[in-house]
């Protein structure tokens, strides 16, 4: 079994160790949003996000320990689980982004059709409701197609369209953009993830490539100094004393 550089080593440990405190802070994430929906009235539609968040954020954390254990010990087979799974990760992470991107020009539509399915928008939920409203103070739009008439009886303040606003009094575009926005930057987390599991598996690679080097045993060479003689000489040495 072959020496593994120490830089390399190094490298490996710290890639891996932010790959764990990534995977760690995804996990609280999930954890606080499952606690801060469990009330939510269209929690069963969410439970599927939720899940997928558990699974994005645990397997990389166990991988990412095995692999450290793989690398401290000098175990191939952690090593190779760690890689594997990575590859795996790597793969699944280049789908989703190239459907993403697929689906992109067709998310206009898909948010209209599940905003307009909260009309009333008094009688959403309070998450969506309060969201709304927030994003009408923001950009002194109101409602989402039809103005006011979107929020049924009860319209809210943040609804009143003044002369000096900067919107014609519809929230609909903004919350398309703002959509997008989330999206863009979804893709770009996903991008760098993609990149840093990339460096981590082709670290792995090396160091596997360094283990499954023999070491090279030096070769005996007979030196004509080492004469007989000098070990009579030593023996009557020590016979004199």
């Amino acid at each position: 079994m072959g020496r593994v550089n120490v830089w390399l080593k190094r490298s490996y440990v710290i890639t891996s160790s932010l790959i764990a405190i990534i995977s760690t802070l995804l996990l609280g994430l999930a954890v606080f949003s499952h606690g801060a929906l469990h009330k939510d009235e269209e929690l069963e539609k969410l439970l599927a996000g939720l899940h997928g968040m558990y699974a994005v954020s645990l397997i990389p954390l166990l991988l990412s320990i095995i692999g450290l254990y793989g690398v401290c010990k000098q175990k191939k087979w952690a090593l190779i689980v760690f890689a594997v799974g990575f590859i795996v990760g790597i793969l699944f992470l280049i789908f989703c982004g190239i459907v993403a991107l697929v689906e992109l020009p067709e998310m206009a539509e898909d948010v209209t059709t599940q905003l307009q399915s909260y009309v009333p928008l008094s009688d959403a939920n309070d998450r969506i409701s309060d969201h709304i409203n927030a994003l009408q103070t923001q950009y002194q739009c109101c409602g989402l197609g039809q103005g006011y008439l979107d929020w049924g009886k009860h319209i809210p303040n943040s609804c009143l369209c003044t002369e000096e606003s900067t919107s014609p009094c519809s929230c609909l575009p903004h919350l398309i953009a703002h959509h997008a926005v989330a999206m863009n930057y979804t893709l770009g987390v996903m991008l760098g993830l993609t990149l840093l599991l990339l460096l981590s598996v082709v670290l792995c690679i090396l160091i596997l490539c360094r283990l499954n080097q023999k070491e090279k045993t030096p070769t005996v060479v007979y030196s004509p100094e080492a004469k007989s003689g000098n070990y009579i000489v030593l023996s009557d040495a020590a016979d004199t004393t």
